[in-house]
């Protein structure tokens, strides 16, 4: 009885030892399988991050505006600050080196003239804009009345038309005669280098317009009243003589467009790239260096002293315009 009791004893330990077993291989199984499964959902996670960082839409670069594209105005406001700012600093760099520039500015169109002398010190960038010569200025020498406006140290000069009016205007409608025209021709380049030997930054730019677009501003010169002044008897004359004045500027780069004194030819159909374009370029012809001074600091206001004012009502004063409620902006 006791030989059985043993048997079977040791029949059941060898079911438990068998079925422990299974479990423990079941359990290694189990694991190897979570291992295996763990490392196969990291491989699928990094492909996915890969596969993700490749799809992934990449930043837009900016655009960069088309050059043949009329500017924007925002853009253009945006450029034309920026541009102030430095035009300001070349201002102070001038009056602290105590250079001698001047700036001429002929062609079909020269409004940058104002974009570049509104933010300027008026003592310190002049702007040269002579009529008709008088009688007595037309016996002097032909530069004479120009050498008079020339810079003295610490100034920007800017010739709105200058002495080149004898190639141009004065060529094509015989306001001289065509020995002075030739001798014009022949001794400005010497002018111009005599200027520079004596310490004159000299610059001049040549504003060309398209036929069809000085055709549209003149149509709209003359419906606004604001611009109508701008259009004058001899600007008629010169639209019905085009082609000569063209003829006139080829023969006038021809003698006077020189490596000592080059034209340098701004595109003007579109106004707003002509500025941003003339006063980057003049800005690049006269290195310079930022003296912005040192924050200012207001010193204190002066105090009330032993003094009346008289009464404000013996001053006269300008009346206020009255408007009506539909023309008030509320």
């Amino acid at each position: 009885m006791a030989k059985k009791d043993t048997t079977k004893s040791a029949q059941n330990h060898l079911v438990l030892t068998s079925s422990k077993d299974k479990k423990t291989k079941k359990k290694d199984k189990s694991v190897d399988l979570s291992e295996q499964l763990i490392e196969q959902i990291g491989k699928d996670s990094s492909n996915t991050l890969n596969n993700f960082a490749m799809e992934s839409p990449k930043k837009k670069k900016k655009k960069p505006v088309d050059s043949t594209e009329k500017l924007s105005k925002r853009i253009y406001e945006k450029e034309l600050n920026r541009l102030h700012i430095e035009l300001v600093k070349l201002q102070e760099w001038v009056k602290h080196r105590k250079l001698k520039v001047v700036v001429l500015f002929e062609g079909r169109d020269a409004a940058t003239i104002k974009r570049i002398t509104e933010c300027l010190n008026p003592r310190v960038c002049k702007v040269v804009a002579l009529g008709t010569p008088s009688d007595r200025e037309k016996t002097q020498w032909y530069f004479q009345r120009y050498a008079a406006h020339l810079p003295a140290a610490g100034e920007i000069v800017l010739f709105d038309r200058s002495w080149y009016n004898r190639a141009g205007v004065e060529r094509v409608m015989n306001f001289c005669t065509h020995e002075e025209y030739v001798e014009f021709l022949r001794s400005c380049p010497e002018f111009e280098c005599m200027l520079q030997r004596a310490g004159i930054v000299l610059i001049k730019y040549w504003f060309s317009v398209s036929d069809e677009e000085q055709e549209k501003r003149f149509q709209e010169r003359i419906k606004n009243p604001l611009k109508r002044w701008k259009i004058s008897p001899m600007d008629l004359e010169a639209r019905a003589r085009w082609v000569e004045y063209s003829k006139a500027k080829d023969d006038m780069f021809n003698a006077t467009d020189i490596k000592q004194s080059p034209w340098y030819v701004v595109s003007s159909d579109d106004k707003r790239r002509a500025h941003i374009n003339c006063i980057t370029h003049l800005l690049s012809q006269v290195p310079y260096e930022d003296l912005t001074p040192a924050p200012i600091v207001l010193p204190p206001r002066q105090h009330e002293m032993d003094y009346v004012r008289p009464p404000m009502r013996l001053q006269n004063f300008v009346p206020n315009i009255m408007f009506s409620s539909d023309e008030v902006d509320i």
